[in-house]
C-alpha cells in the first residue's frame, strides 16, 4: 500500500527555530514542548492520510468482522469475537508502528525532511520522541475505535486484562516502531514501501498476530512464537481472554525492541 510523501518540513513545529533573545518577550520553547508539538504534527499527518487510515483502521475492522462471522476461530475455548479482538489490536499496533511509521519515515528521509529537522532545536532525539508519541496517539485512537465496534459484537474482556493488555500494546508498538525505523533508515524508500507492506501481509496472515498459532500450518507453528507478531498476538490473547500476563511473550517483545532499537541507532542514515 503506497503512501504519499509527508507534508513539507516547513509545516512541522520542529522546523521553526526558537526566537532570538531580545526579539520579544516570548521565551524559546522547551524541549518537552517541541516534542509535544512534533508529536501532534506527526499524529495529524498520519490521520489525515487516507491510505494510512485504511491501513490503520479500515482493514483491521474488516478483519474483525470477518473473523467474527466466519468459523475460522471456532473451537478455541472462547467466542469468536473474544479470540479475534486481541489479535486485531495487535494488528493495529503493527499497522501504525511498523508499516505506517516506516513508510512515513522512509519518504521523509528521501526528501530531506529528517536531515532538516535534525538540525533544528528539536534535534534528533526530539524528532524520534515525537514519532513515538504519534504512534501512541494513533494507537490509542485505534483501540477506541476497535473497542466501540467489538463491544456491540459481544466482546467481553476481563477487567483484569486491561492493565497487562495496554502495557503489552505499548511494548509491542515500541518493538514495531524500532523495526520500522530500522527498515526506513537503511534502505531506499521504495524498498521500505515494499518490505513493510509485504511483511504486514505475511505477519498478519501467518505470523500468529491475528490467527492463533494452533490454526497455522505446522511449519509455522514452531516459529511464530519468537516473532514480534506472534509474541504480541499471543500475549494480548492471554491478557484479554484470561486476565494474565504472558511473561515469556513480553520478554520476547522486549528483546525485539532492544535489538531492533540498537540496530536502528547503529545503522540509521539520516540522508
Amino acid at each position: 500500500m503506497s503512501k504519499l510523501p509527508s507534508d513539507s518540513a516547513l509545516n512541522s513545529p520542529g522546523s521553526h527555530a526558537s526566537p532570538a533573545r531580545g526579539s520579544g518577550d516570548q521565551a524559546p520553547a522547551s524541549l518537552l514542548r517541541r516534542i509535544l508539538l512534533q508529536g501532534k504534527y506527526e499524529s495529524l499527518t498520519m490521520i489525515r492520510n487516507g491510505e494510512q487510515l485504511i491501513l490503520a483502521v479500515v482493514l483491521p475492522l474488516l478483519a474483525l468482522v470477518g473473523l467474527t462471522v466466519t468459523p475460522l476461530l471456532d473451537g478455541l475455548g472462547a467466542s469468536r469475537v473474544n479470540v479475534a479482538v486481541p489479535g486485531i489490536l495487535a494488528l493495529c499496533a503493527m499497522s501504525t508502528a511498523f508499516t505506517g511509521q516506516g513508510i512515513s519515515t522512509g519518504f521523509d528521509r528521501r526528501y530531506g525532511v529528517l536531515r532538516f529537522l535534525s538540525t533544528t532545536p528539536l534535534g534528533r532525539p526530539g524528532l524520534i520522541a515525537g514519532k513515538v508519541l504519534a504512534v501512541l496517539a494513533v494507537l490509542g485512537l485505534q483501540v477506541a475505535v476497535v473497542t466501540a465496534v467489538a463491544l456491540p459484537l459481544g466482546w467481553q474482556p476481563p477487567a483484569a486484562g486491561w492493565l497487562p493488555g495496554v502495557a503489552l500494546l505499548v511494548l509491542g508498538a515500541a518493538a514495531f516502531t524500532a523495526l520500522g525505523l530500522l527498515v526506513a533508515g537503511t534502505v531506499r524508500p521504495e524498498a521500505t514501501l515494499a518490505i513493510t507492506n509485504l511483511l504486514w501481509i505475511l505477519l498478519g496472515a501467518l505470523g500468529g498476530i491475528v490467527i492463533p498459532s494452533e490454526r497455522l500450518p505446522a511449519a509455522a507453528q514452531g516459529i511464530v512464537h519468537y516473532l514480534p507478531s506472534g509474541a504480541l498476538g499471543e500475549a494480548l490473547r492471554e491478557a484479554f481472554l484470561h486476565g494474565t500476563l504472558n511473561g515469556v511473550a513480553a520478554l520476547i517483545l522486549l528483546l525485539w525492541t532492544v535489538i531492533a532499537g540498537a540496530a536502528a541507532i547503529r545503522w540509521f542514515k539520516w540522508n
